[in-house]
């Protein structure tokens, strides 16, 4: 069974005015003390943001479970302080420059990036998949790189920013954009090629340490994981096991293509069938693809990984739903990952039930948009309260006893 881990980071706010409420420091501090809670909770980069980075899950059943415990465990933190808690990517109001968690590296990250920090108030969702090899995982990430526009179509959740409708469901991404590295990266031929470019960039633009390579994906230097970053923070635990599922079942169907045909790319192409997408979309295609990703989200076109051109989003989604039917089905995923997607359709993306929360009731239609989400139940049945132990081999995730999965921004 291939595991997976989530990492999801959110907001406190001020349920007045939707500006970042700077309460993180003392949540974090009671969840610490929390057995519960105290190896999965993080401080992150804002003094308005606490982050959850899971235990290793081999199901969706566990994974929703432990991510709605989490929810409603900071739900009930926020009304202690007075404030609310969001899964949004954006906060809807921000200050003009923000206030920074009271860590070195933080600080230093200040330090290099400058005038980019004022505008850097976003939180993600990160979703960590395990693989056999480093081989694997480049083999994964070339794999997955022409998906990365439609998957970000689908997981936009930030179209507000410092009190106005930006025109985009996901400003994150645009703002993003202005890092060292982002979007997506290019292909590699292998794993000994994809270390030694990364390893070239260090030194430029405050590209200090490879924890800060920010590509829409990525291999991780620490697990044996390929790790997903194209996503804006979810509304709901249900939107979260949606991007887990598919990011689970690319890496599944990938792996089995290397364990077959290796990664020489001509032993695939006579395979492949027309609406399959195209190994080798040019990086430059990718970037514009993205970037029209975050503005239009699922309305109108998006981009098709086979032809390179536009076409109608809610028949892309079904394609990939299509793509990874196999290990969905293998997972026990293909079901819930129907019902999930047919209700993604029909209701919108995060941003576009933002925005209606926003034009129905503007502060407190989005102040009971969060309030709903944030402790709303998942669709999996439940199990197990635990995550799954970290597992050794095959492709399970690898380390010691509360070693935790982990990101940057």
């Amino acid at each position: 069974m291939t595991t997976f881990g989530i990492e999801e980071e959110f907001f406190f706010l001020d349920p007045e005015t939707m500006l970042p409420a700077d309460v993180a420091e003392e949540v974090h501090a009671r969840l610490a003390d929390d057995p519960r809670w105290g190896e999965h909770a993080h401080p992150e980069f804002l003094a308005s943001q606490v982050e959850y980075a899971s235990p290793v899950f081999e199901s969706l059943a566990e994974a929703g479970d432990r991510l709605v415990a989490f929810r409603r465990e900071i739900d009930a933190d926020a009304g202690r302080h007075a404030v609310c808690v969001a899964s949004v990517g954006t906060s809807p109001d921000a200050p003009r420059f923000p206030s920074i968690t009271d860590i070195d590296r933080y600080h230093r990250i200040v330090r290099d990036m400058a005038g980019i920090i004022a505008d850097h108030q976003m939180s993600g969702l990160h979703v960590h998949v395990g693989i056999p090899s480093r081989e694997h995982g480049v083999a994964a990430l070339n794999a997955v790189r022409p998906w990365l526009p439609l998957l970000t179509a689908m997981t936009g959740n930030s179209p507000l920013w410092r009190g106005e409708v930006t025109g985009y469901e996901s400003w994150r991404t645009v703002q993003l954009r202005r890092w060292t590295t982002a979007g997506c990266p290019p292909r590699f031929a292998d794993a000994a090629d994809y270390d030694r470019r990364i390893r070239d960039m260090l030194g430029f633009g405050g590209l200090v340490e490879l924890a800060l390579i920010a590509w829409n994906v990525r291999l991780s230097e620490h697990l044996p994981t390929i790790e997903f970053r194209m996503a804006d923070a979810q509304l709901t635990a249900d939107d979260t096991l949606l991007v887990a599922a598919l990011c689970r079942a690319l890496v599944a169907r990938a792996v089995d293509e290397h364990d077959r045909f290796g990664s020489d790319p001509a032993a695939i192409r006579p395979l492949r069938s027309i609406d399959e997408p195209d190994p080798d979309v040019p990086s430059e295609l990718l970037s514009a693809a993205t970037l029209h990703a975050a503005h239009a989200g699922l309305s109108g076109g998006a981009f098709d990984p086979a032809s390179g051109r536009l076409a109608p989003a809610p028949e892309l989604v079904r394609r990939l739903e299509r793509h990874v039917a196999e290990p969905l089905e293998r997972a026990g995923d293909r079901e819930l990952v129907h019902q999930l997607v047919g209700r993604l359709l029909r209701d919108g993306t995060g941003a576009q039930r933002q925005l209606a929360a926003w034009n129905r009731g503007g502060v407190a239609g989005l102040r009971r948009l969060f309030a709903a989400t944030i402790t709303a139940r998942a669709s999996t049945t439940s199990g197990a309260s635990g995550g799954a132990g970290l597992a050794g081999g095959g492709a399970g995730l690898a380390g010691g006893a509360g070693r935790r999965i982990q990101s940057n921004g």
